[in-house]
């Protein structure tokens, strides 16, 4: 396998390499980042029951209000 490499940069989330170079569609391509640090990632976790019986506390009530009530 033969490696060439291209300087690029990301503008509005794309990779854009210079001008010229053009390579045919679907070409397999890896990116190497240099110099990046990565910082933390949140993560938000999904709350789970511990009782499943328990899912009948957290149903839905539709309440329709009439379009002139007033607060």
């Amino acid at each position: 396998m033969r490696i060439v490499t291209f300087e690029g940069i990301v503008q509005n989330g794309a990779i854009q390499l210079g001008d010229n170079v053009t390579l045919p569609e679907n070409t397999r391509v890896y990116v190497l980042i240099p110099d990046f640090e990565a910082g933390p990632r949140a993560h938000v976790y999904s709350p789970r029951l511990v009782d499943p019986g328990q899912a009948s506390d957290f149903a839905k009530q539709i309440v329709e209000v009439a379009p002139d009530a007033t607060l």
